[in-house]
This record gives structure tokens, C-alpha cells and sequence, in this order.
């Protein structure tokens, strides 16, 4: 994911007007030409007491420093603060950390995920709940970026990350887009995504979505191994990975 100027961040825009109270919706577009607008807005300003609870159950594994990987409108940093948590919030969009710093979220960097080395210390959890295990991109950044964690936390470290079963679907156009990737050589669940607002188009960005299976098959052999599955009952889960 590259880092978005202040002309192509759409998603910064959109959160930030949504921040205002300008109605707005979310518009996400696929590289084969998919479009999805969505009203998932409030989700992204929700409390501890709307969260699902699987989600609820995650907090409860995160421990000590925390490096929050895509801040978002800080609704888990904003949580885990009041919690008596260092947190260090990243993303690429600066409006979304502008929303973030207007809402009390102490600590934000503008800085892509593969960027991320020991200028922002040693933390204790890596959070990448909110579907942010899709910001490993595709497994080989994924084993990379595992193994460059590994050496920015303390032992007993752990990564509490979100991500979705793709196979969870009988939609044609998504099953297309499996196979697609299949004959490409890719994952089912690698996607290239960018977000459209207003006049703002968003720069394309690799996002990986896997059910729990192949997230066991990539994590195995990088320094970390799976402790635990948080299950929702649906396509959704959460994930707790402790270093080995």
C-alpha cells in the first residue's frame, strides 16, 4: 500500500465527512470492475458495547505496547487507551488520522504497514483487527512482514488480527474472481481494491482475505504460531497469533 496524497485519499475524505456529520456511503471498487457501496460507516465510530463478541473477546488478548496497523477512526485505540495502553496508530491516509487525533487518539503515524521498523519501539501486541490481516497483501509479504515483526516485539508478543473466510460465498461474481486468481497463481482471497468518494479516487491496494486454514498454512515457520481462533458464527473471525 502506497502512501495517498491529499488529492487520492478518498477514504480520508470520506471518514473525515462522515466525522462531520455529512451523510455519506462507502463505495469500494475490485480490479475486475466489482463495485460495492456499503453503509458500514458508524462501525468505524462504534464503541466497546457495539462491538460483536468475538470481537469484545479479542481485547482481551491484547497486552502491554500496542502498534494499532490501519487506525482507522481509532475506535479500538480510543478502547485500549482508556484500558491504560500505550498505543501507536498507523495508517496511510492523513484525514483519517487527522479524524483520529480530533477523537483523543494520542499517538498516530503517517506510515504504510511494510514501512514499519524500530524507530516506533518495541511493542507488546500488534492489533490488526477490522479485517487488517488483509494489510499483509498476499502471503509472501505476509511470511516478510511475520518475520520483520517478530523482531520489532517483546517475547510473549502477540499479533490479534481480523480476517474472513472468501469460500463463505455463493456469489457469482466473487466465485469468478476466485478462479480468476487461482489461474493467476494467486490465493483466492488476494484482492486489488481502491475506495471512490466524491470526486476522489483512491490509489489501488493489495488486501488478503483467508479463511483460517491458509492463514495457519502462511503464518507456519515465520517465528509465530496460531494460539487461537475467535469465531463469530459467520465468515468473520478473529485471530491470536503468539510468538514462538
Amino acid at each position: 500500500m502506497t502512501r495517498e496524497s491529499s488529492s487520492s485519499d478518498a477514504w480520508g475524505l470520506l471518514l473525515s465527512d462522515y466525522f462531520a456529520g455529512i451523510s455519506c456511503i462507502e463505495v469500494i471498487e475490485r480490479d475486475d470492475g466489482y463495485v460495492a457501496a456499503t453503509d458500514n460507516l458508524p462501525m468505524y465510530f462504534s464503541s466497546y458495547d457495539e462491538w460483536p463478541d468475538y470481537v469484545k473477546e479479542a481485547m482481551a488478548f491484547v497486552r502491554g505496547r500496542v502498534l494499532d496497523v490501519g487506525v482507522g477512526a481509532g475506535r479500538f485505540a480510543l478502547y485500549l487507551q482508556e484500558q491504560g495502553h500505550e498505543v501507536v496508530g498507523i495508517d496511510v491516509s492523513a484525514g483519517i488520522l487527522e479524524v483520529c487525533r480530533q477523537r483523543g487518539v494520542h499517538n498516530v503515524r503517517q506510515l504504510p504497514f511494510h514501512r514499519v521498523d524500530s524507530s516506533l519501539g518495541v511493542f507488546d501486541t500488534v492489533l490488526m483487527l477490522g479485517n487488517n490481516f488483509g494489510l499483509f497483501a498476499n502471503p509472501r509479504r505476509a511470511r516478510w512482514m511475520l518475520r520483520r515483526l517478530k523482531k520489532l516485539t517483546r517475547d510473549g508478543a502477540r499479533i490479534v488480527a481480523e480476517s474472513l473466510n472468501v469460500y463463505a460465498t455463493d456469489k457469482p461474481e466473487h466465485l469468478a474472481y476466485h478462479a480468476r486468481n487461482r489461474q493467476q497463481g494467486r490465493l483466492p482471497g488476494e484482492l486489488r481494491l481502491r475506495v471512490r468518494y466524491r470526486d476522489r479516487i483512491g490509489d489501488w491496494f493489495d488486501y488478503l482475505m483467508v479463511p483460517q486454514t491458509e492463514l495457519e498454512e502462511i503464518v507456519e515457520g515465520t517465528g509465530w504460531r496460531t494460539a487461537a481462533f475467535l469465531e463469530s458464527g459467520g465468515a468473520q473471525y478473529a485471530a491470536v497469533l503468539e510468538k514462538d
